[in-house]
């Protein structure tokens, strides 16, 4: 018998893939080198399955979406600590897991009848077909930033469409920020959030005038009473302002961060180091001390 599909989704059969990606697909397989058939993902798939069988793994069988959400988070960013390390075989493993996570979903929405991994891969196929005009359309981009306006351009298009089905139905649109998802790390999301916003034209005319939201929110932060929930609040406006005069110099805050942290790291790795060739841990030493050794190893060379 065969199972029901998510409403929208259909059979996952080559009838329901479009034209588009039918006609993509057919160019692309008269290039040398482009991929062929890939039987170890149809194993994996497999095995997978195997996994959630009533003779399968006690703990997968148990799983749902929402028990392994953390675990797809965590995955991901593993991935990205192989990809900071440069390790191809760490990177090799880690995008293994992250791949078993996305499996793992659709073999729980196959179990419950909604969809399966062809959906997912089908669904995928389609959007990069659709939003890649410059590619496989008429539009063109000279550069990686007109091809990422190209994109914007197109979700745009898909939002206002959606918009239109759902026609009085629903009536309230949907908002410019409803698809930054809200599980992002807070970092991130606010990165999101206000490229979009001046992408509509909610901006700060320059550099400047942001740094100057960044002193106002710094002195409404310091008139609240320490220790306050008002505090931790003015705190949070402070971090987004700081976050906007990033993007207006062009620098990834995530990244910014990230880097600070692992130069944070690295230096403080140095400092237990020199106390550690004395026989010493920082609880042993004052605070004076760990600021001179600190500082000594601000001063070595990049």
């Amino acid at each position: 018998m065969e199972r029901p599909h998510a409403q929208g989704l259909g059979k996952p059969s080559e009838g329901n893939v479009s034209e588009a990606v039918l006609a993509v697909d057919a160019e692309t397989l008269t290039r040398d080198g482009a991929p062929g058939a890939h039987p170890d993902f149809d194993r994996l798939a497999r095995i997978i399955w195997r996994l959630r069988q009533p003779d399968g793994c006690p703990w997968d069988r148990t799983q749902s979406h929402e028990s392994i959400r953390r675990n797809m988070i965590e995955e991901a960013y593993e991935a990205a600590e192989a990809i900071d390390e440069a390790n191809d075989a760490h990177l090799v493993e880690e995008l293994g897991d992250v791949l078993m996570q996305v499996l793992l979903h659709a073999q729980m929405g196959a179990d419950a009848g909604s969809f399966d991994i062809d959906d997912v891969v089908r669904t995928l196929n389609e959007k990069l077909v659709r939003r890649h005009p410059h590619v496989f359309g008429e539009a063109s981009a000279a550069d990686a930033s007109e091809a990422l306006v190209s994109w914007e351009a197109v979700k745009d298009r898909e939002r206002e469409a959606r918009e239109a089905e759902r026609g009085t139905a629903e009536p309230k649109p949907e908002g410019l920020l409803d698809s930054v998802p809200r599980a992002l790390p807070a970092l991130m999301q606010c990165q999101k959030i206000s490229k979009r916003a001046a992408r509509a034209g909610f901006d700060w005319p320059s550099v400047e005038a942001v740094w100057e939201k960044v002193a106002e929110e710094r002195a409404e932060m310091e008139a609240e009473p320490k220790g306050s929930d008002e505090r931790a609040d003015e705190f949070g406006d402070l971090l987004f302002s700081l976050v906007n005069v990033a993007r207006k110099e062009g620098i990834d805050a995530e990244q910014a961060l990230e880097r600070a942290n692992a130069k944070f790291r690295r230096r403080w790795a140095d400092v237990e180091a020199r106390l550690a060739e004395e026989g010493l841990a920082p609880a042993d030493v004052s605070t004076a001390r760990l600021n001179e050794l600190w500082d000594s190893v601000k001063r070595r060379p990049r």
